[in-house]
């Protein structure tokens, strides 16, 4: 996949069906865009997706989570086989193109747009006064076809990245998987911890979330871990681990079933499947590990409930 990030300065030779928007989540509704532009392949275009490299809420507040960070969204475009992907930076002057210099200039001049995909609500170029139909009355003028999908329901509501987002929030999981096609997920390298699972007879693999990372609550999750080609099942605790340490650093620790090895500097990815019960500070570490256990004995029960694939 060739990348554009955080650059004006690109221009694209060949034409390309294209799709635009934030991504966030990369929800099922995303994936019906996605899907549409993938299609535009077999009549000769190039698959383009024009997204951002941060949203408008981080530039002008300094804060937001994210449910899909740069890196998590750049690998599943080019899982899915997209073929050229724009990450436009969001700064004072991106942000005041005018809706009109934003179809002209980027996706006509820059992008080569032959096809432009988007959904009835996308918006563009100064505070999103761009919508769908003034992308279709310039490409009468511009030489450009337009696609209309329509929104992705889930029993009725519309499926959207702030609908996922308030189901993450909730630790619903399972039906985050649901609105999104596949678990919620983090990506990270594992990292030396304090090494306390070793003692507890309970060796885990620490990673630290990107900062803008969107957590669950904190707490016990069962889940599923990739370590390259190679799947484990697992049981999480996202927190900051009050019993052995006040440090207020959120860090994703794995217990893996059927494992025992060290993948420092690894990038592994923990897949959520369900939230089984709060983050809690216990007496003492004789009190955890033996809480430890329960949740261990609750991840075996789900895993021949569930079985053992995901997938």
């Amino acid at each position: 996949m060739i990348k554009w990030i955080g650059t004006e300065n690109f221009r694209i030779e060949e034409k390309t069906a294209v799709t635009i928007g934030k991504f966030d989540g990369i929800h099922s509704g995303h994936q019906k865009l996605l899907d549409q532009v993938l299609s535009c392949r077999a009549k000769g275009y190039r698959t383009a997706v024009f997204t951002f490299e941060k949203s408008l809420s981080e530039f002008f507040t300094g804060k937001g989570s994210v449910l899909t960070t740069n890196q998590e969204k750049e690998e599943y475009l080019a899982e899915i086989g997209i073929d050229i992907l724009v990450e436009f930076p969001v700064n004072d002057q991106t942000v005041s193109i005018e809706p009109e210099e934003f179809i002209r200039r980027i996706l006509k001049a820059q992008m080569n747009a032959g096809i432009v995909i988007a959904g009835y609500d996308c918006s563009y170029g100064y505070r999103g006064r761009g919508d769908f139909s003034l992308l279709e009355r310039m490409g009468n003028e511009l030489s450009y076809q337009t696609v209309l999908v329509e929104k992705e329901l889930y029993e009725g509501r519309e499926i959207s990245s702030t609908y996922v987002r308030s189901e993450v929030e909730k630790g619903n999981m399972e039906l985050v998987e649901q609105l999104l096609k596949r678990p919620y997920s983090i990506y990270g390298r594992v990292a030396h911890g304090r090494k306390l699972g070793r003692q507890l007879s309970m060796p885990t693999l620490n990673l630290l979330p990107d900062k803008n990372k969107l957590l669950p609550p904190f707490g016990v999750y069962m889940s599923h871990v990739k370590v390259g080609t190679q799947e484990y099942d697992g049981i999480t605790n996202i927190g900051c681990k009050p019993t052995v340490t006040d440090q207020k650093i959120p860090v994703v620790e794995t217990y893996l079933y059927d494992f025992d090895d060290d993948l420092y500097g690894e990038n592994i990815e923990v897949s959520l499947l369900h939230y089984e019960r709060p983050e809690k500070k216990f007496a003492s570490v004789f009190e955890l590990k033996e809480h430890l256990k329960k949740d261990l004995d609750a991840g075996e029960k789900y895993r021949r409930v569930r079985g053992r694939k995901y997938k």
